[in-house]
């Protein structure tokens, strides 16, 4: 399985949320592997911990194998390089969880055919070789986005289960970009199409991803003036209505993760034992990465719309 994380904005917390995801996938006993295809911003060995080996792999990530620089695209074994020792604790029964590292201060660059060659073999491989392989795009209209649209499009491509992911946050600005992203005139469905994909297929393949909700009667809402809480739930009622208008409703929606603290100031992978020992993290917080990792091998969550 391929699942291609994508969002209009930066700040979503798309990354956070895939690499937990993968994190998750792995417990649970899938060979996972996150591909850091983030052209502009590639820091999922941050959330990952492995910043120190990353320092050996750089100059050998996605942007310098995608260009042909080298023959391979560097990959770190997250259980034996994370700096986390939490990570290593609960790892039982765990699937192997690979990252295939972007290069630190990698930049943007346009799709040709070699580019679309080595994406293809890349993710190719990965799909043989790994149960579920997240890649984790570029934010906006990106040329990562249109080198998996092109990649994808290919025939070798047809038999494999491709998912997409898109990320927002839950205000009316981040929910009408995003329904502009996809379904707009340069957006995801209109270019996968001019790249030779079924737009009714494609659309079938795309959930959304609602991140950092403020969730009644949480924390985050501890301390609100009775005025507030009644704006939030009207304006959460309003928002609701219109995400659903626009295509993003509960249906199309895979999951959501609340709002969290310790997502906002240390994007980590949030184990079992942060909300113990010490309790630092919500466990609706891991409650729901539990639950997005489970929606995103269910065939049923995928089928209709």
């Amino acid at each position: 399985m391929l699942v291609f994380a994508t969002s209009d904005k930066g700040g979503t917390g798309r990354s956070v949320t895939c690499a937990n995801l993968a994190y998750r996938r792995a417990l649970a006993g899938d060979n996972v592997a996150y591909v850091d295809f983030d052209f502009g911003s590639p820091t999922a060995a941050t959330v990952f911990a492995v910043g120190s080996a990353m320092s050996e792999a750089t100059d050998n990530g996605v942007h310098s194998y995608l260009q042909g620089r080298v023959a391979e695209s560097a990959r770190l074994d997250v259980w034996s390089l994370s700096e986390r020792n939490g990570l290593r604790s609960s790892l039982l029964g765990a699937g192997r969880l690979c990252l295939v590292p972007g290069d630190p201060g990698g930049g943007e660059f346009p799709a040709d055919e070699a580019v679309t060659d080595r994406c293809a073999e890349l993710l190719l491989a990965l799909e043989e070789e790994f149960a579920v392989t997240i890649v984790d795009l570029s934010a906006g209209r990106s040329y990562a986005i249109d080198i998996a649209l092109r990649t994808t499009a290919r025939p070798a491509f047809r038999e494999v289960v491709t998912r997409w992911l898109v990320f927002h946050r839950w205000t009316r600005q981040h929910v009408e970009a995003t329904a502009a992203l996809v379904q707009d005139e340069r957006g995801i469905l209109r270019s996968g199409a001019h790249r030779g994909h079924d737009p009714e297929e494609l659309a079938r393949r795309i959930r959304y991803v609602r991140a950092a909700v403020p969730v009644p009667g949480s924390v985050a809402w501890t301390g609100m003036r009775v005025e507030q809480t009644r704006w939030l739930e009207a304006f959460d009622a309003e928002l609701t209505r219109r995400a659903g208008k626009l295509g993003l409703g509960r249906t199309a929606t895979l999951g959501t993760v609340p709002l969290d603290p310790v997502l906002q100031w240390s994007e980590q992978l949030l184990t079992d034992e942060d909300v113990l020992m010490p309790p630092i993290a919500n466990p609706e917080t891991v409650q729901a990465f539990r639950d997005l990792a489970d929606a995103l091998k269910d065939d049923a969550r995928w089928e209709t719309l």
